[in-house]
């Protein structure tokens, strides 16, 4: 059984959806006591941070949810439900998230590029690569890849460099490194899964991301 935190913000049925495509019971709630009680929990969450976090403390939800972390209960945040696991959001001023764990979201510097390497062959190049720059649009929008830095079972049957669909233009930055388990590249390296004992966090959207996505959702299933 998956309990999906409602707080009147996120892709609620989606997420819904696709647990129950996977064979998982999966239930939306905005009760406390729900929440306190839940086998496992998933906090989703859409558009900004702010007002998400304003919207968890106005239905009573942030203190529910902090217990039910320090009892073990095993929590998965997606998109903005990632980031509001953090301390604090830079998005549209300063926000304070739930503080699971430590550190801050960040926005995506606006000169962001990538490099790719010119055709070989090309007069004067002797064979050699040379770097070419590409502007990145921001947000972040679309299938990336996804580097795992160590095993975990969330990432059970997940090939390295494996594809999913993202859609954002904030990232975390955490204090600590080790509660990051899994990089993807846009200009920059940033953490798009973390993980801290019974905490876990991505940043796309696995009910967008096909067979890769379903995985993770039947994987966060079976803790």
């Amino acid at each position: 059984m998956v309990t999906i935190i409602d707080y009147g913000i996120g892709n609620l049925r989606s997420i819904e959806k696709a647990f129950q495509s996977v064979g998982v019971e999966a239930i939306r709630t905005d009760d406390p006591e729900a929440i306190r009680k839940a086998e496992r929990l998933v906090l989703p969450g859409v558009g900004a941070f702010g007002a998400c976090a304003d919207e968890i403390r106005r239905r009573n939800l942030e203190e529910p949810v902090l217990e039910a972390v320090a009892a073990g209960t095993p929590l998965l945040g997606v998109c903005v439900g990632m980031q509001l696991l953090f301390e604090v959001s830079e998005e549209l001023g300063l926000h304070r998230g739930l503080g699971i764990l430590p550190g801050r979201v960040v926005r995506f510097n606006g000169d962001l590029v990538e490099q790719e390497p010119d055709p070989v062959g090309q007069p004067g190049t002797a064979g050699v690569l040379a770097p070419e720059c590409r502007t990145l649009k921001i947000p972040h929008m679309g299938w990336n890849g996804v580097r795992p830095l160590r095993s975990s079972p969330l990432l059970e049957g997940i090939e390295e460099g494996s594809f999913f669909y993202f859609v954002h233009s904030y990232h975390a930055a955490p204090d600590e490194p080790g509660d990051v388990l899994a990089t993807t590249e846009y200009g920059i390296e940033f953490p798009s899964i973390v993980n801290r004992n019974n905490v876990f966090g991505v940043q796309f959207h696995p009910e967008k991301s096909q067979r890769n996505g379903l995985r993770i959702l039947s994987n966060f299933s079976n803790f």
